[in-house]
């Protein structure tokens, strides 16, 4: 990768990276079409596909996380992919390095799952290293990784851009993630109720009946059966700060359905 991407410099190529963990579906589709706007016609567009241990704090969601490597090389191929970057590790056997982010990583993902956003920020810093690109695209649905990493793209003055696409969603609202094809029909049913309470929350904070709206957005989601809130906060887009529920404020979930944790934002 480190030659083509010298190649690409010499050639004066722009470079577009979609960074994944595989199991590709239409939101990744979507950062694709986003990689080759920003790369352009002549460009290169890579998309990486790596199930990054670091990121994971427990050993049986590692172990579940899907990997269709064949289906995502071919839906690659239809989105005319230049270049599939699919390595089998990216870590020495002694790594001794890692990449902490102490501001955007604090709360919601980075307390429910400690270390997480140390391999994120790790594993993406290896990759552009490696890749060389201009542009990184990354999805609204994990609107703090998008924050963090820009973050860390500008305190270690990165030649790259950090671009956030728009969440893609199914017909009924759910976020699409790697992560939906765990459930079983039952579950995907209510996993709705994410869609569902991010609703709420708009037209509460519309008309504004904010007293205890956490509580409530909590409750409309656990009334399905096979639901369980992790977390429902409200926050600073920018500073990735806990507020009240306000206008331009994003709400965020965490919400375990059946065994699959699934998360979501949108601003408010």
């Amino acid at each position: 990768m480190r030659r083509l991407a010298q190649g690409w410099q010499r050639d004066g190529a722009r470079v577009a990276l979609v960074p994944t963990m595989g199991a590709l579906h239409a939101g990744h589709a979507s950062l694709i079409r986003r990689a080759r706007k920003a790369a352009g016609a002549k460009g290169i567009v890579v998309v990486s596909i790596f199930v990054n241990p670091t990121q994971f704090n427990d050993a049986k969601d590692l172990r579940a996380y899907p990997r269709p490597m064949s289906a995502d090389k071919k839906l690659c191929r239809a989105k005319g992919v230049d270049v599939v970057f699919a390595p089998k590790s990216l870590y020495e056997k002694d790594a001794s390095v890692s990449i902490d982010e102490t501001a955007m990583s604090l709360g919601m993902e980075g307390t429910a799952r400690a270390g997480h956003f140390r391999g994120v920020a790790t594993v993406v810093v290896k990759l552009c290293n490696l890749v060389q690109p201009n542009e990184v695209i990354f999805g609204e649905k994990d609107w703090q990784q998008a924050a963090l990493i820009r973050r860390v793209a500008r305190d270690l003055n990165s030649r790259a851009r950090i671009i956030i696409a728009p969440t893609v969603r199914e017909p009924d609202g759910l976020a699409c993630s790697s992560r939906n094809v765990l459930l079983n029909v039952t579950e995907r049913q209510q996993a709705s109720a994410l869609w569902q309470a991010i609703g709420l929350a708009r037209a509460a904070v519309r008309k504004g009946n904010l007293r205890g709206l956490k509580r409530r957005l909590i409750l409309s989601i656990e009334k399905h059966p096979a639901a369980r809130v992790d977390y429902v906060e409200f926050f600073d887009e920018k500073i990735m700060k806990p507020v009240k529920p306000m206008k331009g404020a994003r709400v965020a979930l965490a919400v375990f359905i059946g065994k699959t944790r699934l998360i979501d934002n949108a601003r408010l």
